[in-house]
Formats: C-alpha cells, sequence, structure tokens
C-alpha cells in the first residue's frame, strides 16, 4: 500500500510518455502549479467525464497558472485514441508501471462495489510552483471534482 502524500511534502518528480510516446516530466512545469489527476483507465465513463471537465475548465485553469496533467496507467496509443474521441485538451500520460501511481499514494486498496480490490485510487494532488504539495485529495469523485477544486482554491 502507498503512502499517501501531505500538504508541504515534496511531490515526487516523474517523467512519464504522454499520448503522443513524448516525455512529460513534472520538472517542465517548476515555477507554475501543477493540479496532477489519477484516473483508473482511459475511455471509461466517469474518467471521461472527469477528463472532459479539465479540459473545458483548462484555459480558466491556466489563467489563473495551472497547468493540468492526468495519468492513469494506460499505455500512449491508447491515451491518443482517448485524446482524439473525446477531444481532450489535458496533458495525459501514461504509467504502466505503475511507479508514480504508487508514489504519489494513488495505487493501492480500495472498495468498488463492496469489494476491496487493489487498484487506481482516484485522486488528485496539487503541487505548487516550488514542487511542494499543496493539496492532496483521494477517493474523490469523477463528477463535479474540478468545480470543487475550483471553489477551493477559491479561483
Amino acid at each position: 500500500m502507498s503512502e499517501r502524500l501531505q500538504p508541504g511534502d515534496t511531490a515526487p518528480a516523474f517523467t512519464l510518455p504522454d499520448a503522443d510516446g513524448k516525455e512529460v516530466s513534472l520538472a517542465d512545469h517548476a515555477g507554475r502549479k501543477v493540479i496532477v489527476y489519477f484516473y483508473p483507465a482511459a475511455l471509461t465513463p466517469g474518467c471521461t467525464k472527469q477528463a472532459c471537465d479539465f479540459t473545458d475548465n483548462l484555459a480558466f485553469l491556466s489563467g489563473h497558472g495551472y497547468d493540468v496533467i492526468g495519468v492513469s496507467p494506460d499505455e500512449p496509443a491508447k491515451l491518443a485514441t482517448f485524446r482524439e474521441k473525446e477531444n481532450l485538451k489535458v496533458t495525459l500520460v501514461g504509467d504502466p508501471s505503475k511507479q508514480t501511481l504508487e508514489a504519489y499514494g494513488a495505487y493501492g486498496e480500495k472498495k468498488l462495489y463492496g469489494k476491496v480490490v487493489t487498484g487506481v485510487i482516484r485522486s488528485t494532488v496539487i503541487v505548487d510552483e516550488h514542487g511542494k504539495v499543496e493539496r492532496a485529495l483521494y477517493n474523490v469523485k469523477a463528477t463535479g471534482h474540478v468545480a470543487k477544486i475550483i471553489k477551493d482554491l477559491g479561483l
């Protein structure tokens, strides 16, 4: 079971392939705030709703100094299909090894339909411009989550 991050922790560094196979690193966003969200699988209803919500609010978030990166255990080819099918604008990266998911506390035991399973825990970690965790939210809902983040950040 991976440890959950707390405000003030240093956000774990990562470099993962995006939908085009290009490497994306947290370090690429130094000096900007980054919303890193973790979701179970591309092309599923809840994950699609969440990715569309982030896409719909991307200009607003960017205008307030936030970049958005979505992380799932999917391969880049599946992420590309997801991006094209849903016309997504957020940066999507794949973590098939699940190392980054684990480092962020977004992979482990969770309840699914009353059963305990091991998998991706829908989570959002907001990293400040200095690479520190500002907020770490676990077991979030796919629907309404982006609006809640915007409200909680006072944007």
